[in-house]
C-alpha cells in the first residue's frame, strides 16, 4: 500500500499576489518536515520571499512552481506585513537561515540524513566541516557544489546519482532562486528525497561567508537593511524595484478585495454528486477564512472523489485566504489526476484572480454544463498528433509539458518522427499547449539538436503566451522558435 504525501498544514494558506504562503510557524513548519520525512514521499518546499514575489510575477514557471510546493513559508517580514494589511495576517515568518539551523539540530536528534547541494565548492566544504563540528552525531551525507552552469546545461545524471547514493531524508539546494527552485521542480520525483527545499545564501550563512544581522534586526524585520550593506551593488537596485513593484501590486490587492467587503453573506456552501461522477460544490456568498476552515474537509473530500465544478455564482467576496483554500484545492485535484473548474465568477471575483495571475491556473468556465462538458471531451485527449502533407511532418502538442510527463511525450513525439526523413519540415504546433517548464524547454532543446543533425528542419509553431513567457526566461526564445538550418 502507497504511503500518502504528507498532510498539509490545517489553516488554508493565504494568497499575497498569487502566492500561497502556508499559514505556519517555525514549530509547526518542523512538524510538518517532519511527517514529510515519515511518509518516504517526495516534497518541496520553498521558502519566499520579496524577491521571489515579485520574480513570481514576471516568470510563469516560477509562479507555477510556488503553486505546486507542498509548502510555502514567509522568507521576510515585508510578507507578514502584507498579510496583516490584507486582513489575513500569517503568525510569523519562517526564514530559511533561521529555520535550517533548527532543521539541522532536530536531524542529528532524529537520525534524519541531510545534503548539502550547491554554494560555492568552498562555501559548501566550509558549511560542512562546521555543521559537523557543531553537531557531532548528524549524518551529513552529501556536500556538493557541482560546476556553475546555466541550468539546462548542467550534469543532472551525475548530481542526482550522487544523492541517490547517499539516500538523504533533506536536502538542501543553494543555487539561488529562480535556479535552484527550477532544478527542484525538475527533479525532486526522481531525486526521491522526502524534503528538499531551496536554501539560497543559507549555505553562505551556514560556512560564515556571510554573516547574518543582529537579533534586534532579525525580529524587527530590517535584516535586509544588514544584507543590502553586505552586497550594496547587487542589491540596492534589486531591493529598490522589489519594494516598489510588491508594495504597488499589494495595495491594489488590498483595494480591489477590500471594496467589496460589505457584500450581504449570501447562501450557505452545499457540495452535491452528479450523475457522471463529479461533484458541484455551490460556494457560500462570502469565502473568507471562516467559510473556507468549516467547508474545508467536505470540499477536500469532494476534490479526492472525482472532478469539482466549484460554482461561484453566488460568491459576493472572496478575502486572500479564500482564494488560498481554491489554490489549495487546485493543488490536490492536480496531485490526484482530477480536473477542477471554477464556475462563473462574478467580474470583481474573476478580476481578483487575474490581478493575482491566477487566472492562468484555474480552469474558468461560465456554466456547470459548460465544465462537464470540456470534462468528458478532454478524458482521453491526444498528447501528440501528427499529419503528413506533402514534404512537412505537423505534430501537435496537447496540455502541458512537465517534468511528470516529458519523458513520455518525448517517447510519442519519437515514435512519430521515425515519419520524418532529411530535407523534410517538422513543425511542432504549440496552440494547445498551455504550459511547459524547464524540463519540457530541454526535451525541446533535445528534439531540435537530434532533428538538425539528421539534415530535418524543426519549427515550433503558434506558442502560447505563457509558454513564450518561459522560453523567453530561459533566453532561449529566439533559439528555438527560429527554424533550424
Amino acid at each position: 500500500m502507497q504511503i500518502p504525501l504528507a498532510k498539509p498544514p490545517d489553516r488554508a494558506p493565504i494568497a499575497i499576489l498569487g502566492v500561497p504562503f502556508d499559514d505556519v510557524t517555525t514549530a509547526e513548519t518542523l512538524n510538518v518536515i517532519g511527517e514529510m520525512i515519515q511518509s518516504r514521499r517526495p516534497h518541496y518546499a520553498a521558502t519566499a520571499n520579496v524577491d521571489f514575489v515579485v520574480q513570481a510575477m514576471e516568470d510563469v514557471e516560477l509562479r507555477r512552481i510556488l503553486f505546486d510546493a507542498h509548502l510555502v513559508l514567509a522568507d521576510g517580514m515585508p510578507i507578514v506585513w502584507a498579510s496583516k494589511f490584507l486582513g489575513n495576517p500569517l503568525p510569523e515568518r519562517v526564514t530559511g537561515s533561521g529555520m535550517i539551523p533548527q532543521l539541522l539540530a532536530l536531524s542529528e536528534q532524529k537520525g534524519w540524513k541531510v545534503f548539502f547541494l550547491g554554494g560555492s565548492e568552498q562555501s559548501v566544504a566550509i558549511a560542512a566541516e562546521k555543521t559537523r563540528a557543531k553537531h557531532p552525531k548528524l549524518q551529513l551525507v552529501g556536500a556538493y557544489s557541482p560546476p556553475f552552469k546555466p541550468l539546462l546545461e548542467m550534469d543532472h545524471t551525475d548530481i542526482l546519482h550522487r544523492i541517490n547514493e547517499a539516500k538523504p531524508d533533506i536536502l538542501l539546494v543553494a543555487f539561488g532562486c529562480p535556479k535552484q527552485e527550477k532544478w527542484i521542480n525538475m527533479h525532486y520525483r526522481e531525486a526521491g528525497v522526502p524534503f528538499t527545499v531551496g536554501v539560497g545564501a543559507t549555505i553562505d550563512f551556514l560556512a560564515g561567508t556571510f554573516k547574518r544581522a543582529p537579533v534586534w534586526m532579525q525580529k524587527s524585520g530590517t535584516e535586509w537593511i544588514f544584507r543590502m550593506l553586505q552586497e550594496p551593488r547587487r542589491l540596492i537596485g534589486r531591493y529598490a524595484k522589489d519594494l516598489l513593484m510588491f508594495s504597488r501590486a499589494i495595495v491594489v490587492q488590498w483595494w480591489q478585495l477590500r471594496t467589496k467587503k460589505t457584500s450581504p453573506p449570501g447562501p450557505a456552501a452545499n457540495v452535491m454528486p452528479d450523475p457522471f461522477g463529479n461533484f458541484v460544490i455551490r460556494a457560500p456568498g462570502r469565502l473568507g477564512a471562516t467559510e473556507a476552515e468549516a467547508a474545508r474537509d467536505e470540499w477536500t473530500r469532494a476534490v479526492e472523489n472525482g472532478h469539482v465544478m466549484f460554482d461561484l455564482s453566488e460568491t459576493g467576496f472572496a478575502d486572500s485566504t479564500g482564494i488560498g483554500s481554491l489554490i489549495r484545492l487546485r493543488k490536490r485535484a492536480r496531485e490526484l489526476g482530477h480536473h477542477f473548474f471554477l464556475v462563473a465568477p462574478k467580474p470583481h471575483i474573476e478580476s481578483t484572480l487575474r490581478l493575482m495571475k491566477l487566472d492562468e491556473f484555474f480552469s474558468i468556465q461560465a456554466s456547470v454544463s459548460g465544465a462537464r462538458f470540456l470534462t468528458e471531451s478532454t478524458a482521453n485527449a491526444p498528447v501528440v498528433t501528427s499529419d503528413v502533407q506533402q514534404n512537412e511532418l505537423c505534430i501537435n502538442w496537447t496540455g502541458e509539458v512537465t517534468a511528470l510527463n516529458a519523458v513520455e511525450l518525448g517517447a510519442h513525439t519519437d515514435s512519430e518522427l521515425t515519419q520524418a526523413t532529411p530535407g523534410m519540415t517538422v513543425m511542432v504546433d504549440l496552440s494547445r499547449l498551455t504550459f511547459v517548464d524547464s524540463t519540457g524547454i530541454g526535451l525541446m532543446l533535445r528534439l531540435k539538436k537530434n532533428l538538425t543533425r539528421r539534415g530535418i528542419t524543426l519549427q515550433f509553431r503558434n506558442p502560447s503566451a505563457s509558454v513564450r513567457n518561459v522560453l523567453r526566461h530561459t533566453r532561449l526564445e529566439e533559439y528555438l522558435l527560429a527554424a533550424s538550418k
